[in-house]
This record gives C-alpha cells, sequence and structure tokens, in this order.
C-alpha cells in the first residue's frame, strides 16, 4: 500500500491563513515544504501529492486554506522521461486525427461532426493491461504531446503506437519504409498455393510495381483462411487491394507486430508501456 504524509512547513507562519483566497497547488507545495515553485510543480505533475485524500496532477489547482495537502512518502523527482505506450486498437476505432508531423489535433478539433471514439482515449489505467511489467505509474502528463505512428484505418485493429519520445517516432517515420511489420488477414473461403504465390509477388498498387512480400497461410478451413503479411513500407489499403486483385473478399485486418515489438498478449482495448530494452 502507498504511503502518504502531511506537508509540514518548518516555518508555519508561511501557511495561508483560515479565509485567505485559494491558492496554485504548486504555489501551495513550495510554500509548504521550502522547495522552489518548479520543484513544487515536478512533485504536483508526477502525481506525488494528494488534496483532501485525492491526487491532483493539475500545478494550477487552486487549493482552499483549509484543505489538507499531503506528499506521497516515496515521492521521487527523478522523471522516467518520455514515454511510449502500444495500444491494441480494436475494429470501429479512429487512431486519432493527426497534423503534418504526426500529432493528434486538439479533441475539440476531431470531435466536430459528431467523430467517432479515438483509440487515444482508451489510455486510461483502467485499461492498462495486467501484463504491463514496466511498473511506470500511469499520469496524465503521459497522454501530452504524443505522436501516433504507424496509424491504423478504423477497420483494421491491432498494435498501435504512442509515443513522447522524439527518437521512437523518428525511427517508425523514417523508416517506415525499410522496417518489417506483421499483419494478419482473414478472407472467405480457401486461398490456394496459385493465389497465396501472387500475393507474395507479381503485383501492383497505385500504379506501382511491389516489391516481393512474404505471405504465407497461418491457418485453413473451408470457410476462410488466416494469412500472415510479413511486409515493409505498407501504404494504406495496400493489403485490401491486393486480396481483390487476386479474388480474395477480405474480412478483417490485425496488425501483430512492429518492427520488433509484437502485440503478444494485449487484448482488445488493452495498453501498456514499452520496456526500457524493447526497440523497433
Amino acid at each position: 500500500m502507498t504511503l502518504s504524509r502531511p506537508i509540514l512547513s518548518p516555518r508555519a507562519d508561511r501557511s495561508p491563513p483560515q479565509g485567505a483566497e485559494p491558492t496554485r497547488l504548486a504555489k501551495r507545495v513550495a510554500l509548504l515544504i521550502g522547495c522552489s515553485r518548479s520543484e513544487a510543480e515536478a512533485y504536483v505533475e508526477g502525481g506525488w501529492v494528494t488534496v483532501e485524500g485525492r491526487v491532483v496532477e493539475e500545478p494550477q489547482f487552486k487549493v482552499a486554506a483549509q484543505q489538507t495537502v499531503a506528499l506521497d512518502a516515496h515521492a521521487s523527482l527523478l522523471d522516467s522521461g518520455p514515454v511510449t505506450m502500444l495500444l491494441h486498437k480494436p475494429v470501429g476505432l479512429d487512431s486519432g486525427a493527426l497534423n503534418e508531423g504526426g500529432r493528434p489535433l486538439a479533441a475539440s478539433a476531431q470531435r466536430r461532426g459528431g467523430a467517432p471514439q479515438r483509440a487515444l482515449e482508451l489510455l486510461t489505467p483502467a485499461q492498462r493491461s495486467a501484463l504491463d511489467r514496466s511498473e511506470i505509474r500511469p499520469l496524465k502528463k503521459h497522454l501530452a504531446q504524443l505522436t501516433i505512428t504507424p496509424p491504423l484505418p478504423r477497420e483494421a485493429s491491432g498494435l498501435l503506437v504512442f509515443t513522447q519520445d522524439w527518437r521512437v517516432a523518428r525511427k517508425l517515420i523514417e523508416d517506415a519504409a525499410t522496417m518489417e511489420s506483421e499483419v494478419m488477414a482473414e478472407v472467405r473461403g480457401e486461398a490456394t498455393p496459385e493465389q497465396v504465390q501472387r500475393l507474395c509477388q507479381g503485383l501492383s498498387f497505385n500504379g506501382r510495381a511491389l516489391p516481393p512480400i512474404k505471405v504465407s497461410v497461418s491457418s485453413q478451413n473451408e470457410q476462410q483462411t488466416r494469412l500472415r503479411f510479413a511486409l515493409k513500407g505498407v501504404s494504406p489499403g495496400q493489403i485490401p487491394s491486393m486480396c481483390d486483385a487476386v479474388g480474395l473478399q477480405l474480412l478483417s485486418l490485425k496488425r501483430t507486430r512492429v518492427g520488433r515489438v509484437p502485440m503478444a498478449g494485449l487484448e482488445p482495448g488493452q495498453w501498456r508501456y514499452l520496456l526500457a530494452h524493447e526497440k523497433f
């Protein structure tokens, strides 16, 4: 159980008098424990401060003089740095409207016209996978300055990456043409060896010839075939177009791996933090 202790001031005469106007939480913390305003803001944004027993992560939050402010006993100013989150996006959710840099637009800009639920809205503590071994404490600041890459269409499910780390974002964006992804495609009926061979080579998309692609049968019965695509630089609509070109009716698409990072174990709608040793 996480313990907390009241923030005590070595100079009680600096505490706000009863009846005083509410003050910013960061100012109150700085006043009570004798630290700088920037350090107080870091404590608050780090999820270490409670007001009346409730964690508050907004330094600008207004707190009344009579309200109890407490600091977690394990409070630290050490920052884990920018985080990367892996989500199993369900079918029907938007990756999120993006600007040219891959950043999500403001929620108000995305919701106009009754936009559907965004995958970003699943990044809540309740949706965090029990398989997450990162020991990172979920914080509101982890949802700021995110880049979504590579995005997925609404009709597809699978691995979606949200990152604050510019190095991860640059890797996924700049190396998109050479980084291999794995996609599982379900098609109606049995795919013949000839159809699979044509998927591997000899097709074109958007007027250009496609390079050889690794396609194999993962499972098959009379009703449907599950195909595994391992390909680089995949473009939106490419796999549906390929299936259509060889006479296969696509039923579903799921991305299971990006680079060297698999989605393994994540249930639809669940997410986890990228571990320090995991590299795309």
